[in-house]
């Protein structure tokens, strides 16, 4: 991102045009804020939960290890973006995580949702995953219906990679 001053303006100008879109980030918004860490903050501060400290060190990993992976995503796909949309030049990526997974960026994102309540100590902060966890469901499946109709190449690239964001699983 640092060699490529024009990626990282357009990534930070982006802004989302359609309004399925602007609502689904605008309660993602909301629900990591106030529910992924208000409400853990509420439950340290009044003692409401109390988390094994080895489940609360391994989520601590697993957040590293989203936000890793959210990183890579960043340096390894020049058109990775908070707004989808297809770019005049933009090509599918079909190697490296991209070979594995359709959407390895959204992996680390649940990664992130799922565990940082936990990391957190805050078994009330889990009421926040499920709706989030849904949202990036919608966003993938949206995401596909946009690049399979617009960019070349995406269909193909879903046949041969079967998987969006787990292996084996979805």
């Amino acid at each position: 991102m640092i060699n490529d001053p024009v990626l990282l303006e357009r990534r930070i100008k982006s802004k989302e045009t359609r309004p399925q879109q602007i609502l689904g980030q605008s309660i993602a918004g909301f629900l990591f804020l106030f529910g992924l860490l208000g409400v853990p903050a509420l439950d340290n501060r009044f003692a409401w939960s109390s988390i094994p400290i080895i489940l609360t060190i391994i989520s601590d990993v697993l957040i590293l290890i989203g936000f890793i992976i959210v990183f890579f995503v960043f340096r390894y796909n020049s058109f990775t973006s908070k707004v989808i949309v297809v770019m005049s030049n933009q090509k599918v990526i079909t190697d490296g995580p991209y070979s594995v997974v359709r959407h390895p960026m959204y992996l680390g994102a649940i990664l992130i949702i799922l565990f940082t309540p936990l990391a957190l100590n805050s078994w009330w902060g889990m009421i926040a995953v499920i709706p989030l966890c849904i949202i990036v469901v919608f966003r993938i499946l949206d995401e596909e219906k946009l690049l399979s109709a617009e960019l070349d190449g995406y269909k193909e690239y879903c046949q041969k990679t079967k998987y969006r964001i787990i292996p084996y699983i979805w």
